[in-house]
């Protein structure tokens, strides 16, 4: 028996769903190993580790997090039983925005200024700005939790 093709809703949220499981799984590795190197202390470990935003980050993450966005407005505006008046539909779009402007404000300022640091030479500098840039990214996490549970359970659906 020939299966059909699966229509255009099912695929946006097949790709919304992977999109968001490589953002949140991303960002909890980073999360882990940042603290991880917090807690060693390491002046290698801690330059390897910041070394790596600059391609975690724009490679990896922000094409994540803008595919979630993207495709979450797209499988709003193709389905008819959804609509932007519902209150799960727009709480998950300001918590997607929050985690998305948190992430390209702050996380990307507090990597910057450890990787300048860094370069620098200023191992505590480096270590200040990247416990700064652990508590944001478990900001982002916390927000992201939100935002599955509401998309999850639709509260005012």
């Amino acid at each position: 028996m020939k299966m059909p093709l699966a229509a255009l809703y099912d695929w946006l949220v097949f790709l919304h769903v992977l999109a968001a499981m490589v953002w949140v799984g991303g960002l909890a590795a980073l999360a882990a190993l940042g603290l991880n190197v917090l807690r060693t202390g390491d002046r290698d470990a801690i330059a390897r580790f910041v070394a790596s935003f600059r391609v975690v980050g724009p490679f990896v993450l922000m094409p994540a997090a803008v595919l979630v966005l993207v495709l979450g407005i797209w499988m709003v505006i193709d389905s008819a039983a959804w609509s932007f008046e519902q209150t799960w539909i727009w709480l998950a779009l300001v918590l997607l925005a929050a985690a998305v402007l948190v992430g390209a404000v702050f996380l990307s300022r507090a990597a910057l200024a450890a990787e300048r640091a860094v370069n620098a030479g200023d191992h505590a500098q480096a270590t200040q700005q990247l416990r700064r840039w652990s508590w944001g990214i478990r900001l982002i996490l916390l927000l992201l939790v939100v935002a599955t549970w509401a998309m999850v359970f639709k509260p005012g659906a």
